[in-house]
């Protein structure tokens, strides 16, 4: 699967792209389609660093608070834990995949719209209790129904049997491609190329770059 055209960039082909810099400058979400993705996103997924150089990555249920990602894991140590002991930079990001479209003539004239968000930060353990019960109500005012099944609010026995991080972003990024229009799809004419393409060429949609 193939992006239709490539479009304005942020940097050239023999500039390196910095952390936390994206190329697609024309797909770029802004500060305020990022909050309001990272507050409703279902899924999130973190990547840390262990002793041994290998990177892990987990998806977490989590809150977008005050600009910071919180999410939990069991009291017991294990790979994710061990590695925030580690190191405390970690990567963050959230998708959101939508429709599967074709926009030219060849089969892998194909691509589909989505969201996603990625942020380079800092990860640390919540101590403060007062922290951790706020984490906690705004976890489940997020993924449980407001009468929570009948049972009581702010109700956590078991909040010593848990851990509790907050990662506090340096930079953030979103992208964004979004479904193009009917008449921007195969097979519209529009959006059609020369039935015989010859080998190796590479023509682009009418109005887009290749």
């Amino acid at each position: 699967m193939s992006t239709p055209g490539e479009g304005p960039t942020s940097a050239t082909v023999d500039e390196p792209l910095r952390r936390g810099r994206i190329r697609r400058v024309d797909k770029e979400m802004s500060t305020e389609e990022i909050g309001a993705f990272l507050a409703g996103a279902f899924c999130g997924r973190t990547a840390t660093v262990g002793a041994d150089g290998y990177p892990y990555v987990v998806p977490n249920l989590f809150v977008w608070v005050r600009g910071c990602v919180y999410l939990h894991t069991a009291k017991p140590t294990g790979h994710f834990l061990t590695n925030v002991r580690h190191a405390d930079k970690v990567s963050f990001e959230v998708d959101e995949p939508g429709e599967v479209f074709p926009y030219g003539a060849v089969e892998c004239d194909t691509s589909v719209s989505y969201r996603s968000v990625i942020l380079f930060g800092r990860i640390r353990i919540v101590e403060d209790d007062a922290e951790k019960i706020e984490f906690f109500s705004t976890f489940m005012a997020k993924y449980a129904p407001a009468a929570s099944w009948g049972r009581e609010r702010g109700s956590f026995p078991r909040i010593g049997g848990t851990v509790v991080y907050v990662i506090t972003p340096e930079s953030i990024t979103g992208k964004r491609g979004p479904l193009p229009a009917p008449a921007e799809r195969w097979p519209n004419p529009r959006a059609a190329r020369p039935a015989h393409t010859p080998p190796g060429a590479s023509q682009a949609p009418p109005g887009e770059s290749a």
